[in-house]
């Protein structure tokens, strides 16, 4: 825990130096003026664009646990959405680490941990696919004006890759069961030995019970396509609402580039993918600023709408799912 919180700080620092190595003193002033003249209203209606995204990711977990044959309080999917983007931040591993959570919460409500595991598997995809979606449109748009740089459409291939990747694993892994009990034999015999020197039982039947349970629910799903088509959906909504944000994030900093925009709003979300840092602090911002260096943005103009963006989608959040994070927790004590 100790060392991933050394990454975050290590990402604030990174924040910080991006804006002396990218800025001089002039500039630097120049960049908070430029924060300070931002129009109130075009933030505000950013920050309501960015709320009604966590409230579309809510109910894609609602059919997530739908498509599973799951029900969950609405009132705990919102909770789960802030849960997990804690979660995934401190304990960087792909966006799978609230896992978790979601298996944790799941069986307070008395569901059993592999359709827990197989709604959260199906929210991680439906929430890439969503952004996949949204992304192919946005780089369909600037193929079209000629504004496509290679290095993103690299990227973006790569997303789809990865996405396609997982996807199929997860196919494989309900499809042949013995072969995820097999393949996983060689991690469960060392964690058996340290539990074993605490006496505590094997993870044998735990991970067998898992497995198993995950192989239903992936047949639950094969047969609830239409939850997983609104799933999907809800998910995709959600980027787009993303991209409205960052959208009314840079109009208020007078970037009216649509382009621009689109282009920004991709590069930052894949930075953020594919960073090692969590969330891709520091790394997303330089990234950003420099696709909106490509299109002619000033830098301080760039810098201003990128930190008060990623404030907004990255601050405000995690800190509301340490809150939630630390709630819960108090309760279960």
């Amino acid at each position: 825990m100790r060392r991933d919180i050394g990454k975050l700080l290590a990402g604030l620092i990174a924040v910080a130096v991006l804006a002396f190595v990218f800025l001089r003193g002039d500039q630097l002033e120049h960049l908070a003026q430029t924060v300070r003249e931002g129009s109130p209203i075009l933030l505000a209606v950013a920050v309501a664009a960015e709320l009604v995204r966590y409230l579309t990711q809510a109910v894609a977990f609602r059919w997530c646990f739908r498509a599973v044959d799951a029900e969950m309080p609405f009132a705990q999917d919102v909770k789960l959405v802030f849960q997990t983007f804690f979660v995934d931040t401190v304990i960087p591993s792909m966006n799978m680490s609230g896992t978790s959570v979601v298996i944790a919460e799941a069986a307070r409500h008395g569901i059993a941990d592999g359709k827990a595991t197989g709604a959260a598997l199906l929210r991680q995809i439906s929430i890439s696919i969503g952004f996949l979606i949204v992304m192919v449109g946005g780089f369909a748009g600037l193929a079209i004006a000629g504004r496509l740089e290679a290095g993103w459409l690299v990227m973006g291939v790569c997303a789809i890759a990865l996405v396609a990747g997982l996807s199929a694993a997860l196919a494989l892994a309900a499809a042949k069961p013995a072969w995820v009990l097999r393949a996983l034999k060689p991690i469960e015999r060392p964690v058996d030995r340290v539990l074993a020197r605490f006496g505590r039982k094997s993870i044998d039947a735990w991970v067998s019970n898992m497995v198993s349970t995950y192989a239903e629910s992936a047949k639950l799903m094969v047969g609830n396509k239409a939850a997983i088509a609104r799933d999907i959906g809800w998910s995709t909504a959600g980027s787009l609402f993303e991209m409205l944000c960052f959208t009314f994030v840079c109009a208020a900093f007078g970037v009216h580039d649509i382009q621009a925009m689109v282009c920004g709003y991709v590069v930052a979300t894949l930075f953020a993918m594919f960073s090692p840092v969590p969330q891709g602090v520091g790394v997303v911002e330089g990234a950003a600023l420099v696709a909106f260096t490509l299109f002619g943005v000033e830098q301080a103009t760039g810098m201003a709408a990128i930190m008060v963006y990623r404030a907004i989608v990255f601050w405000l959040p995690f800190l509301a799912g340490a809150i939630v994070m630390q709630r819960s927790t108090v309760k279960r004590a």
